[in-house]
């Protein structure tokens, strides 16, 4: 059985990976840079961009530091990651990734249930 992911702040319906890019392109145009997503096995994965970057986080459970997309040799900082408390953080650019690639690695993270093969990730465990 493959794993079904939900954005508990949109409703209880679950995303499809072919929807993922057009229901994150929503929501960032609505101003929420920040998205959780749920996955039925218990794993968040969460998204937050600038508009043109994105930090990308996958989670095992609740608690756990996790693992995220990394853009390596990237220089710079990048700010304007405003959570949804009001927050706005700011992360060096080779922990984002541009938001297209970000997308590319959500919508496979949600179908497959892995990073892609060519994915550059971290652990942060």
């Amino acid at each position: 059985m493959s794993e079904s992911w939900v954005i508990e702040e949109d409703g209880p319906a679950t995303v499809p990976s072919g929807a993922v890019r057009d229901v994150l392109r929503a929501r960032i145009a609505r101003g929420r840079l920040e998205t959780w997503l749920t996955g039925s096995s218990g794993r968040s994965l969460a998204v937050v961009t600038n508009t043109e970057r994105a930090m990308v986080v996958l989670l095992a459970r609740e608690g756990d530091p996790g693992e995220h997309a990394v853009d390596p040799g990237a220089e710079g900082w990048s700010d304007g990651y405003v959570l949804a408390n009001g927050q706005d953080d700011e992360y060096p650019d080779e922990d984002t990734i541009p938001l297209d690639e970000a997308f590319r690695i959500v919508e496979h993270l949600v179908g497959e249930g892995a990073w892609p093969a060519d994915a550059r990730w971290v652990s942060d465990r």
